[in-house]
């Protein structure tokens, strides 16, 4: 990279921690249990709005994983979300009226709560919809792998995005509060995946899939980014720059080895193709706070209109981390 470029990235990162400096004014706490974190502890942040149906599961997910203590930004929830919370011993939470559009999409509110409490922690940023998966998941805890990634001198992890959906119509099956949703969510695309690499970032960027397939069919180039950085060892010089996809420096995008071999990687199943989706997408339509005009949601809008099924003759049944690993979509890398 030459000195020009990398002047004009250290500019931005500076740029976007100050916007985040200033953003906390937005935030209004309601339970601040952030003195019970020991130095050690592995912290997960997420923003969320009217998410309810999905948190005692995604809590407990996260808890039986290994994650310590839970920072939320609740975006002017209505539906009881924030007090149920609130109640939680091991969860700090902020809330917000303000725009989430101009908070560059809930990435402001993360950085600066991760400027301010992430410093020298392990920290996992994913959204109540994802369902972050590592190699030996099921047998070693999340301190198992950032144990070896800190012995490894590694300081940020990828996972790819991938988009679960069930076998028939969306909302064929109700999705109740505590339910795993790969109960309901259990398909995916084991191909249909295009992959090219960010010359300003030096990431990865990963698109397609059933959404690329289906919403996306006439204009792939458009689908959602499906790649994403979301556990990091934070230092509060770091930043987001667009969702989890990519951070500065950028240094920490190079999760992938440009020689031919495999570095360690994991997967974040996302579950939003449940019964609840119509209506969200109809929610953040008419809310009008999502990126490039909300067209993901126009998307979404036209082809639910018929509650399309994602399903297809070249879906795969989810079983393990270990078929993911087959089908090449993540890696163990030379962790033994």
């Amino acid at each position: 990279m030459g000195a020009w470029r990398s002047y004009r990235l250290r500019l931005q990162r500076k740029r976007w921690r100050i916007r985040a400096f200033r953003k906390r004014r937005e935030l209004n706490p309601v339970t601040n249990n952030t003195a019970r974190i020991k130095s050690s502890d592995i912290l997960l942040f997420c923003t969320q709005r009217n998410e309810g149906v999905r948190l005692p599961y995604f809590l407990n997910y996260y808890r039986d994983m290994g994650v310590n203590h839970f920072f939320f930004v609740d975006n002017d929830s209505d539906d009881g979300s924030l007090g149920y919370l609130s109640q939680q011993d091991d969860v700090s939470v902020w809330t917000t009226q303000a725009g989430y559009k101009r908070s560059r999409f809930g990435v402001d509110w993360i950085n600066w709560l991760l400027m301010k409490y992430g410093q020298g922690h392990w920290c996992l940023t994913v959204d109540p919809d994802e369902l972050f998966l590592y190699p030996f998941c099921d047998t070693r805890p999340l301190r198992a792998l950032t144990d070896w990634l800190d012995a490894s001198s590694i300081k940020s992890f990828s996972a790819m995005l991938l988009d679960m959906y069930p076998k028939g119509r969306i909302d064929q099956q109700p999705y109740m509060p505590g339910q795993n949703p790969l109960e309901i969510a259990s398909w995916f695309d084991a191909g249909n995946y295009t992959l090219k690499k960010n010359p300003q970032f030096g990431n990865l960027w990963i698109q397609g899939g059933p959404r690329a397939r289906v919403f996306f069919a006439d204009t792939p180039e458009l689908a959602p980014a499906l790649n994403k950085i979301p556990l990091v060892k934070w230092d509060r010089g770091y930043v987001y720059v667009s969702s989890t996809h990519n951070l500065l420096p950028r240094g920490l995008n190079l999760v992938y080895d440009e020689w031919g071999g495999e570095k360690a990687s994991g997967m974040l199943l996302h579950t939003k193709f449940l019964d609840t989706f119509t209506e969200k997408a109809a929610e953040e339509l008419t809310r009008g706070q999502h990126y490039g005009a909300s067209r993901e949601y126009l998307a979404y809008a036209e082809g639910i209109k018929d509650n399309p099924e994602l399903w297809c003759k070249w879906s795969e049944k989810y079983i393990n981390w270990r078929q993911l690993e087959i089908l090449g979509l993540m890696s163990k890398g030379n962790w033994a």
